[in-house]
């Protein structure tokens, strides 16, 4: 898929690097807040092999606070606008909110990345349709009640594409994310992310975002400043199970254990 001027090639697993320009992120709240700190951290990234950053303006760790829309664009598209001009590197902006997205768009966003899979706002989809940009569609609920765990996902992300299909968005646009952390309790997290390749019968290519979570905190009994070992075994996993995107905080040691992991599967 193209997302910006670049090409995503199937087959190969990609590192998306966050960038939170929120002062109240879980992991790194407040250390990007200002736009040099931003663009040197982008900078970082880039020479530590990613490929594609996540500038996001609002925390959504559990518990979060809803920003307001004007506050949000106020604190990304500052940032949107100098990462376009500083670099050439695919934006993806983390919003579920349409005007939030409308501006990033607008600055310069080449995809959005939606926790709520269209679901929260029902003008995300036509926003993200008139830009023609790509989009990453989460799972998510607002609590994690199931029946039939893992039927109930793949029904969740069946009504999640035919909202984007409804409202014009063209199968190349689409990546689908499991949603690690939203609306999962522990257990369903280590499901989704063990049974991960059921994903690949919709036929779009799977983001998955477990950086320094809960679950990894959970399984370790570590705080999130010491869940980095436990991110890149997700990522490896994530690998073999055929992702196409990562989300993580620590660019560098997730690209070599990507590579490493690809030179086991691939042989080479």
């Amino acid at each position: 898929m193209k997302i910006g001027k670049k090409e995503f090639i199937a087959g190969n697993t990609y590192v998306m690097g966050i960038l939170n320009v929120t002062p109240d992120s879980f992991s790194d709240g407040g250390k990007y807040v200002k736009i040099d700190g931003a663009l040197f951290h982008v900078d970082e990234m880039i020479k530590e092999g990613m490929e594609i950053v996540d500038i996001g303006g609002e925390s959504t760790r559990p518990g979060y606070a809803i920003v307001p829309d004007e506050e949000e664009i106020d604190r990304v598209v500052p940032v949107i606008e100098k990462v376009k001009s500083e670099f050439d590197i695919p934006i993806s902006l983390d919003t579920y909110k349409s005007k939030v997205a409308s501006a990033g768009i607008a600055a310069g966003a080449d995809m959005i990345n939606d926790i709520w899979g269209l679901k929260y706002d029902d003008k995300m989809a036509e926003v993200i349709t008139e830009a023609g940009v790509a989009c990453c569609l989460t799972h998510n609920r607002k609590d994690a009640d199931y029946k039939d765990y893992m039927s109930e996902i793949l029904l969740d992300f069946e009504d999640i594409i035919e909202l984007a299909r409804g409202a014009g968005i063209s199968d190349e646009k689409i990546i689908i994310d499991p949603g690690i952390g939203f609306g999962k309790t522990y257990e369903n997290n280590l499901e989704i992310i063990r049974r991960l390749e059921v994903l690949h019968s919709f036929g779009y290519p799977i983001m998955i975002g477990t950086s320094r979570k809960s679950v990894i905190g959970q399984a370790l009994d570590l705080p999130e400043s010491e869940r980095v070992e436990g991110t890149l075994v997700t990522t490896a996993f994530s690998v073999k199970k055929g992702a196409m995107f990562v989300r993580v905080h620590d660019v560098k040691e997730n690209v070599r254990a990507i590579r490493m992991t690809r030179a086991i599967l691939d042989g080479r």
